[in-house]
């Protein structure tokens, strides 16, 4: 299973990471100690699996990184992306900044922030993020990230159609296309499959970097405006 999610030069630094989170990852919370157990089947692989749907030399951002996941996880499967991971927290940021050095992950930033710190400052290709928040909201965290020809693309559960549903308001405001959700691993045994829904922008023409027309509209209106202060923990 391991050996088929990364390459034979990649399989030993994702060994490495598996044994940084059943360690330090647990201690220091990151990682629920039941969690140890299942952290291939569970977390590592269904995390290598949404490398599927990002194109070759990529600028991603994964935003709540937490643990690295799937920020670290698709760093080391796939060496070509270039990864900004963003988590506000500091015990997170630490963690992610000393697996980084450890594994000597050269195409990793680690940002300390909220993802809403790089509106207006940087735009990515691709927009990951695992369990961050409901469609509705995500949107308002990822979109203004996505670059005009990008995509977010997010890890999520069962209940992925729901939320499609019942973010359609949020979707047309922000200009996107129709979701794509995709089930990745259906054929691999002992695996769950991971699911992936992939937002792009209804047409790139018409976005007004960073954000859509309509969105920005909207997100601006009654002069609020968002802060582009940041921290950043560079590689």
């Amino acid at each position: 299973m391991a050996r088929r999610a990364f390459s034979s030069a990649r399989l030993p630094v994702a060994e490495a990471y598996a044994a940084l989170l059943a360690t330090d990852g647990v201690v220091r919370g990151l990682i629920g100690p039941r969690e140890a157990p299942r952290l291939w089947d569970r977390h590592l692989v269904n995390c290598a699996l949404l490398g599927e749907l990002l194109p070759d030399q990529a600028e991603v951002c994964d935003i709540g990184s937490g643990a690295g996941l799937p920020g670290l996880v698709l760093a080391i499967a796939r060496p070509d992306l270039r990864l900004t991971l963003v988590e506000p927290l500091l015990r997170r940021t630490t963690f992610l900044d000393e697996v980084v050095e450890r594994l000597a992950l050269d195409n990793v930033e680690v940002v300390r922030g909220r993802a809403d710190a790089l509106h207006g400052v940087r735009t990515f290709d691709v927009v990951t993020s695992r369990a961050v928040a409901p469609l509705d909201r995500l949107l308002s965290w990822s979109m203004p990230l996505v670059a005009p020809t990008g995509a977010l693309v997010a890890m999520k559960g069962s209940s992925a159609a729901e939320e499609v549903a019942g973010a359609a308001e949020e979707l047309r405001r922000w200009g996107c296309a129709e979701p794509e959700i995709h089930l990745l691993g259906e054929d691999w045994p002992e695996v769950s499959p991971t699911v992936a829904l992939r937002v792009a922008w209804a047409d790139p023409r018409q976005v007004s970097w960073p954000l859509a027309p309509a969105a920005k509209k909207r997100h601006t209106a009654g002069g609020r405006s968002r802060s582009t202060s940041k921290r950043r923990h560079r590689t």
